[in-house]
């Protein structure tokens, strides 16, 4: 449909509307009728009001109104209208290319927008020291030595503080901001002081502050420092740096409640720091009378199962937690506890041990009568997605797992060389154990079901890190 049909045929009307400005021309009731005029003249694109050209480009996604922003340059100028431009989201890529057009966007946008989200892409996040994988980073750092950085990784990261700068920049003196959310590693920026800026910090209400280098003893925020982030809706933090003190600022009836707290501990930041200022319970009670709605997410790499038991405090509102091992394994009686102290709120349960031998996977139910992720599902009525890779799982332990939990367990993966059978289920001839466990899983759950291959979990394997960060995102949005 055309804006600007004309029955002269000596007329030069403008440019033709791009598809979705004619699109969102038709839903917003603007479009003229086939084959007539407008006062007997060519109606061009060019010769439409600024506020007819700003409520049509109101229905269009942002990518559409940069494309039909191309047209001409008097639709260029309604582009950077400010009742076009409330809110503003950016998914930024870590590539050289990117910060012209950042630039040019945040110049003319970063002025009037009120809600902010700023996500780096996981896939392009400088992680670790060259790209290692946590497992390499913790081997590197329990020698005392940082890894090399390598030159490619060195650009990546200048080019990643380059965008970040960019943007906090273009919105520090942005006195419309409302809402601020980043997403990504600002450790440096914060170490520097360049987030410290009071208007950012009482915009923000998603801040993520996780060295994703070797931990070192430096404190990336302080108590004192988080008092002035009052909006906080979502928090990620080294556990080691979140301290009682933290949790009594949050607290505290100056603060927003906290939705979202996202909590990554790591057997090298213990080593390096110490566990002797992480909340205690009455401090948790605290925080969750102010914050009634909070829920907490734990990643724990190599953390001993003794540094567990001590963390997993009663009155945790603990949602979601993931164990990813290289040396050291969890224990049945910290999944045990898990089961116990947290039925009500746990949705989430990933166990992972990437070991090299797979010929003697740890059992966690060795020496018990129950098997501890048996009476994780018995107990945890709210438990959607149970991973299992590196430990032990009974064939008819998973039955009676997918029994308990039915179709409301939307997850479910186990990996094959994790599952084994009792030597009764091997020596019956008539049945075939592998088909019988797949055929019995799947009535338990309502729908097929069969055991994945360690292969089709590689990126949890070799990249937690960017794992966590992914998982912490989708955690934190919607709130």
């Amino acid at each position: 449909m055309l804006l600007f049909l004309s029955q002269e045929p000596e007329a030069r009307p403008g440019p033709p509307l791009p598809p979705p400005v004619a699109a969102a021309a038709a839903a917003a009731g603007l479009g003229p009728a086939p084959g007539m005029s407008v006062c007997g003249e060519a109606v061009g694109a060019g010769s439409l009001p600024s506020e007819l050209v700003v409520h049509i480009f109101s229905f269009l996604a942002g990518p559409d109104r940069l494309r039909a922003s191309a047209a001409c340059s008097h639709w260029r100028e309604c582009l950077f209208y400010p009742a076009l431009w409330p809110r503003l989201r950016l998914s930024l890529r870590v590539s050289p290319a990117e910060r012209p057009r950042l630039e040019f966007l945040m110049r003319k946008c970063g002025w009037f927008v009120r809600e902010l989200r700023v996500q780096f892409a996981a896939d392009n996040y400088p992680s670790g020291g060259g790209g290692a994988a946590a497992g390499e980073g913790a081997a590197a750092a329990g020698d005392g030595e940082a890894p090399p950085l390598c030159p490619r990784w060195l650009d990546l990261l200048r080019t990643y503080l380059e965008l970040v700068l960019c943007v906090l920049s273009s919105v520090r003196n942005n006195r419309n901001l409302q809402k601020l959310s980043l997403f990504g590693d600002i450790s440096i920026l914060q170490q520097h002081g360049s987030i410290s800026n009071t208007y950012l910090a009482n915009s923000m209400e998603h801040l993520s502050l996780l060295d994703n280098h070797i931990p070192g003893n430096t404190t990336l925020i302080t108590a004192v420092e988080l008092e002035r982030f009052v909006n906080l809706r979502s928090l990620a933090l080294d556990f080691c740096d979140f301290t009682a003190e933290m949790a009594r600022v949050l607290a505290d009836s100056n603060h927003v409640p906290l939705h979202r707290l996202s909590l990554l501990v790591h057997s090298v930041s213990i080593m390096h720091k110490s566990l002797d200022s992480m909340p205690e319970d009455e401090n948790w009670k605290a925080l969750t009378r102010n914050s009634t709605n909070l829920r907490v997410y734990i990643m724990a790499f190599d953390v001993k199962s003794d540094d567990m038991l001590r963390i997993l405090k009663p009155s945790i509102p603990l949602e979601r937690i993931h164990f990813d091992s290289y040396i050291t394994c969890v224990s049945g009686a910290v999944v045990d506890l898990i089961s116990r102290q947290y039925d009500k709120f746990l949705t989430h349960f990933i166990l992972m041990n990437d070991v090299i031998d797979m010929s003697g996977f740890p059992d966690l139910s060795d020496n018990r009568n129950e098997d501890p992720l048996v009476l994780l599902a018995w107990r945890c009525t709210r438990l959607s997605l149970l991973a299992v890779h590196g430990y032990t799982v009974w064939a008819h332990n998973l039955i009676a797992i997918a029994r308990l939990r039915g179709s409301d367990l939307k997850v479910l993966e186990v990996t094959e060389e994790s599952i084994d059978f009792d030597q009764g289920e091997l020596a019956d001839q008539d049945v075939d154990p592998v088909h019988n466990l797949i055929e019995q899983v799947s009535l338990g759950l309502g729908r097929p079901w069969h055991a994945v291959m360690d292969i089709e979990l590689l990126s949890v394997f070799t990249e937690p890190t960017r794992h966590f960060y992914r998982e912490m995102q989708s955690f934190s949005e919607g709130i």
